[in-house]
């Protein structure tokens, strides 16, 4: 476990903790679409607009790699209390219209 010290650094400590969790996951560990559902677009089209848009203004998907995307989503879902399914369909949606 890693221990802050420094006070700055203990303001950040939920964030800093969040990115070495993800820095050091596998695939397996982040959120993964799923082959084969051909729904999963669509949901995760109106996932992103029903509960991203809440909050950040929405724009194109190619902001970000896909790579980037994972990462977005896998933190947003903690954030935003998406389900794991919901993470999965946004994340398909995301990396399929960048």
């Amino acid at each position: 476990m890693l221990k802050i010290t420094n006070t700055r650094a203990s303001l950040f400590g939920p964030a800093l903790l969040l990115t070495l969790a993800f820095a050091g996951a596998s695939h397996a560990e982040t959120p993964a679409t799923t082959p084969g559902d051909p729904g999963q677009f669509a949901r995760g089209a109106k996932a992103w607009a029903n509960n991203c848009a809440s909050c950040h203004n929405l724009r194109p998907a190619s902001e970000l790699r896909d790579d980037q995307w994972r990462v977005v989503v896998a933190h947003m879902r903690v954030r935003a209390d998406l389900t794991g399914q919901e993470a999965r369909d946004v994340l398909k949606f995301l990396q399929e219209s960048n």
